[in-house]
């Protein structure tokens, strides 16, 4: 385990052209990082597919027992970790933040190496015999996003290595400190070139994407990006796993106990500060418990310490960039000069230091209302009042994204009808967004395709293959 000081010191450039990294709370500087070119591109791949098929080779347990090093290689360098990623990304320590996004790397680690994932027999009939075997792809490339960054990357290379693939990964430029660090202390516990991180801008990218050595590229992030993605595949006719943006809408059924679900209502859309692809962005509540709704979420959402993420008392930090500060405040101008009633927030303190947007809650707001047709990815949450259960699910299925939706009631059987009209990838029932490492999780709609986690996600970062006789 090293300290602080000195797993950000293993990390930065000795050489070549940095980017200055700044803490979005405060302002002042975390880090250098390294300006990766198309050069280091090229030699993290070859060294990626010199070390691929000896790794193949090893075969699941070791792999496997390689991995779960790894996990506790994660743990003994938690705290530093977490301390990094609260001031690279913003989130607190505290928390579904920075300590827990550390231990879900480790956990997601555990269980791709522990999951199995035995040859299927398809056909054995006395004149048939077809057997279903999954081999490695090759060389994978894993684009992840700046809102959890190191998650979101253990949740691509952990499967991909488990089937016997090398990793060349591409972190957002807005977060690579975390992700350097995280891949330094995972490759303590693997083969050297058979994982590597390039810290590049977009020609990085769209050259990994469309790299004739990489057989399948796993990129988590908006919709415009991954259709882009799709286009710079196409020569090379990759896999590819693709978790796209969101809009997830949550509906509240009229038996349901206001008081109960609030909590869970808050942290479904406001975990992280709200910036989660797979959150709750858009809430329908029944008329006739609307208003105490409405009222239980604020007193819940009053609670809630919105600061440095380093002070161990917040919960909510600030957005991680300028960019995505001026959309959710723009919404939520808009919504408020549309006629929208503002139940909390929509008051930024622009003197002080830091992309802090305030938790923002909006009442009577139409359902075509900017806030609630686009995605925020930030802590304003629209309301929308319904009167049918009919009406609620055509508007959760109005937009052209299908990430997650919820449904919350008192009535579970109730609950799992509405659940099964709603047109989202994944619908929990009374909580949301609760990703779990051994249940499939992914898109519909264009919110992206391709499955990951448990036994599904081991397959896509596998080769089919039947041997039939």
């Amino acid at each position: 385990m090293e300290s602080y000081d000195a797993l950000l010191a293993s990390i930065s450039p000795t050489s070549g052209p940095t980017r200055t990294i700044l803490d979005p709370a405060t302002g002042e500087e975390v880090g250098e990082a390294p300006i990766h070119t198309l050069e280091h591109l090229e030699e993290a791949v070859a060294a990626a597919q010199s070390a691929q098929p000896t790794w193949a080779a090893l075969g699941h347990d070791a792999r496997s027992a390689a991995l779960l090093k790894a996990a506790d290689a994660v743990e003994r360098s938690a705290e530093e970790l977490a301390r990094l990623l609260s001031r690279e990304q913003g989130k607190p320590l505290n928390g579904p933040n920075a300590r827990f996004e550390v231990g879900a790397c480790a956990a997601w680690l555990r269980v791709a190496a522990t999951t199995a994932l035995e040859p299927e027999t398809l056909v054995d009939d006395g004149e048939t015999y077809a057997k279903l075997h999954y081999k490695p792809i090759g060389v994978v490339g894993a684009i992840g996003p700046w809102n959890w960054p190191m998650m979101i990357t253990v949740w691509q290379i952990a499967p991909a290595l488990r089937m016997g693939n090398a990793v060349v990964v591409k972190p957002s430029e807005y977060t690579p400190l975390s992700v350097l660090a995280l891949i330094k202390v995972i490759n303590e516990e693997l083969p050297e070139g058979l994982l590597s991180v390039v810290s590049g801008g977009r020609g990085v990218g769209a050259r990994l994407a469309g790299h004739p050595t990489i057989g399948k590229v796993m990129f988590t992030g908006s919709t415009a990006t991954g259709k882009a993605i799709i286009k710079s595949s196409a020569d090379t006719v990759k896999r590819l796993t693709l978790e796209l943006g969101g809009n997830d809408a949550g509906i509240v059924l009229p038996d349901a106990d206001p008081k109960a679900i609030a909590e869970g209502l808050f942290w479904g859309a406001f975990i992280n500060t709200g910036q989660t692809c797979a959150a709750l962005k858009r809430l329908y509540v029944h008329t006739d418990i609307y208003d105490a709704v409405c009222e239980e979420l604020t007193n819940v959402a009053k609670a809630m310490p919105m600061g440095n993420g380093l002070d161990e008392n917040n919960v909510l930090g600030p957005l991680q960039n300028k960019a995505q500060y001026s959309i959710v405040a723009n919404l939520v101008d808009a919504a408020r000069e549309s006629g929208a009633r503002l139940l909390l927030g929509g008051n930024p303190d622009t003197s002080q230091p830091g992309y802090f947007y305030p938790t923002t809650l909006v009442a009577d707001i139409d359902n075509d209302n900017p806030l609630v047709a686009e995605e925020q990815f930030g802590p304003a949450l629209p309301i929308i009042r319904y009167s049918t259960v009919d009406e609620a699910v055509e508007k959760a299925n109005a937009l052209d994204v299908g990430l997650g939706a919820s449904v919350w009631s008192s009535d579970l059987h109730a609950a799992r009808e509405v659940a099964a009209r709603i047109q989202a990838g994944t619908v929990w029932i009374n909580k949301h967004g609760a990703v779990d490492p051994r249940i499939p999780f992914g898109g519909a709609k264009q919110s992206g395709y391709g499955l990951e986690f448990g036994v599904e996600g081991l397959k896509a970062l596998g080769v089919p293959q039947v041997i039939n006789g």
